[in-house]
């Protein structure tokens, strides 16, 4: 490249992280607003715990095969169009089920209550519009992983896919303070001054109606649906943003490709969809190194999942933290996590010159580490505050690998193939939740406990590390084959 092709490559590269970076944020916003939600529709309409639950294992499912099929599919569309469908998409659910009451009450008549006929209807909209909201949800991370590595050279990707993954925590972050703090506690009609709602919004969560909860909830009653409304109004907004920053490949804005597998001189040759499958069937389906990180991220997510969803409930129920500290603990969490894959990505280009195999045998180390720690403290009576921090620095140490090994599997796969490669990797890391939230669930109701549950995250952490080393001396990228 000239000196002013490069400058303008490295502008575009950086315009395509920010781009995929904000793009995936606003999908965040329309995901994990359902959990701030909950309680709300529980209240409001006396949806069980059990049917939102299966309703979020269904959708869970269907968003790491979607995963899959779109990391396939990413390969041979473009990642600006894929990524801004799936997003619009998902906004327009967003908009349904904010706006599903007087949906259901304009098409069949029947008037918003708890009636169960009303509330029958109601889940039914509501199941559909979260499973189509979670299967477009499939197109925020394929394109990303297509996108970022055509822009990205090889012995760069640790570190600005790292940058990359903090949109993850961020997205969490931000779902977390606009749902949970500002739009479920201070939004919604004050209904407390009336006693039909107060009574009806007892029953509905089986509570007296002098509690404390069910007063709570009739000050902000109605105020689940402006978790998703006003979230799909920021993700319409998104729409056009991403739309407007994101281009496809740099031949797209007139520059030259990367030149990682190709030999000098050699002309760019447009392979048609059959050669395309052929090298995606080698370097990704008969590839034992993809295969192998799926199979590591399945333990990493096992234990992150962990950690997020069970740390909280562990510190309020076993070690008398206030329900307010226990809920800080997800924002503490991700935090660490920022701190964990800036500095994992940082040490595998600068240190391990892009091996970041090596950085994950060590971050897997220090999450077993931390959390025979955690083990260690709260047998010796240690404060909630400590095990907190302690459990969090398990997370930052899991959270590298998390970022690393779609690094790993999109240099092994090159970029040809890189999404279909990350698309394997998110559906087994998926499958992780009945590990991490129905099975540790089990020991923790049987006669192990909590310190059952976190043996077996310890063994998780130990099998993670084995994977990882006999990739040890394992070559950065697959580049020259």
């Amino acid at each position: 490249m000239t000196a002013e092709q490069q400058k303008k490559f490295k502008y575009w590269q950086w315009r395509t992280i920010a781009g995929t970076m904000i793009g995936y944020i606003f999908f965040y916003l329309i995901r994990k607003n359902f959990s701030f939600a909950m309680p709300g529709l529980t209240a409001d309409f006396g949806i069980t715990k059990a049917t939102l639950g299966g309703v979020l294992s269904a959708a869970g499912f269907l968003y790491g095969l979607s995963k899959l099929i779109n990391g396939m599919l990413a390969d041979r569309i473009n990642g600006r169009w894929h990524m801004v469908t799936g997003l619009a998409v998902s906004t327009v659910t967003a908009f349904v089920i904010g706006y599903g009451a007087e949906i259901i009450t304009a098409l069949t008549g029947v008037p918003e209550g708890s009636t169960p006929e009303f509330v029958g209807k109601f889940t039914i909209l509501l199941s559909a519009m979260w499973i189509v909201n979670n299967i477009f949800q499939g197109c925020g991370f394929p394109p990303c992983s297509r996108l970022i590595p055509r822009w990205v050279p090889a012995n760069e990707l640790s570190t600005k896919m790292s940058i990359w993954n903090t949109s993850h925590s961020i997205g969490a972050g931000l779902a977390g303070v606009l749902c949970g703090v500002l739009i479920m506690a201070t939004m919604g009609t004050d209904m407390s001054g009336n006693p039909e709602v107060v009574q009806m919004i007892a029953d509905n969560l089986k509570e007296s109606p002098e509690c404390a909860e069910v007063i709570s909830k009739a000050q902000h009653y109605g105020a689940w649906k402006w978790a998703f409304i006003i979230p799909g109004m920021i993700a319409a907004a998104g729409v056009f943003i991403t739309m407007g920053i994101l281009r496809d490949t740099p031949k797209s804005v007139g520059l030259p490709e990367l030149e990682e597998g190709k030999k000098d001189g050699e002309p760019e040759v447009k392979e048609s969809q059959a050669e395309i499958s052929a090298f995606i069937r080698k370097h990704v389906w008969q590839n034992p190194v993809i295969w192998a990180l799926a199979l590591a991220d399945f333990f990493v997510y096992v234990i992150r999942f962990a950690v997020l969803d069970w740390g909280p409930t562990f510190l309020q129920e076993h070690c008398g933290m206030t329900p307010g500290w226990a809920a800080s603990t997800v924002i503490i969490f991700e935090l660490f996590g920022v701190v964990g894959m800036l500095a994992a990505g940082w040490i595998s280009d600068k240190v391990f010159g892009g091996r970041a195999t090596r950085t994950c045998l060590f971050c897997m180390l220090g999450a077993l580490l931390a959390i025979t720690g955690f083990i260690t403290l709260q047998t010796s009576g240690a404060s909630a505050v400590v095990l907190l921090f302690v459990l969090a620095l398990a997370g930052m140490f899991i959270y590298g690998p998390q970022a690393l090994i779609g690094v790993i599997a999109s240099n092994h796969a090159t970029r040809k193939a890189s999404a279909t490669a990350n698309g394997i990797i998110g559906f087994v890391s998926y499958v992780s939740v009945l590990v991490s939230g129905w099975g540790f669930g089990l020991i923790a109701d049987s006669e192990y406990g909590w310190h059952g549950v976190f043996i077996a995250m310890i063994v998780m952490a130990v099998i993670g590390a084995l994977i990882f080393v006999p990739m040890w001396k394992m070559k950065r990228d697959a580049y020259e084959e």
